[in-house]
């Protein structure tokens, strides 16, 4: 029976998608080292990430800044996670998914609370998603320089609040988060 761990990245910053991941792992021979994804350096993410993906069935699911602003960062992320699961090659019989709520799944789900500290489905899938994003923004700290994307991820630090003062909020920030209105309407 296979069972899903399910989890997102990306929930808080200023800019940038919310990426969900959902992983089914095999019984035997996971990676040693999983866990949160938060408190793992970022080497360690990347060569978990590998060993993921070569032993696991893994889907990504991507809900877009036009979504976060359209629907509202908590709708977007269930969103981010329903097509995480739909992407995985094998259907799960059931899901575990990091967090009190559940998104509506094509399957029997349950909600751990610190699951991507405790579970190891769910941390796999918390190091999938947080790779992917964390891939995505350095892309668009190329696309959109001076930001410091690369650095900070679009999370809501000193450096990246300057830069949106000094240069205004570009494609890939929310405007719906209260920051990027401000920075908005002080232009």
């Amino acid at each position: 029976m296979a069972i899903c761990g399910v989890d997102e990245a990306g929930r808080g910053p200023l800019a940038g998608p919310v990426v969900a991941a959902a992983v089914i792992l095999p019984a035997r021979g996971r990676p040693k080292g999983l866990g949160d994804s938060k408190v793992l350096t970022e080497a360690a993410r990347v060569e978990l990430a590998a060993a993921i993906r070569a032993i696991g069935v893994v889907g990504v699911g991507i809900a877009s800044v036009e979504e976060i602003d359209t629907l509202n960062i908590y709708v977007a992320t269930h969103l981010a996670m329903r097509r995480a699961v739909e992407a995985l090659a094998q259907a799960p019989a059931a899901a575990l998914v990091d967090g009190n709520a559940l998104p509506e799944l094509p399957c029997p789900a349950e909600a751990i609370i610190d699951g991507d500290a405790h579970v190891p489905v769910i941390s796999a899938a918390s190091i999938i998603a947080k790779t992917v994003r964390d891939a995505m923004m350095i892309e668009a700290c190329a696309a959109h320089p001076g930001y410091g994307f690369s650095k900070h991820k679009g999370y809501g630090t000193p450096d990246h609040m300057a830069a949106l003062t000094r240069l205004g909020p570009c494609p890939i920030h929310r405007r719906s988060f209260k920051p990027v209105r401000e920075a908005l309407a002080a232009r």
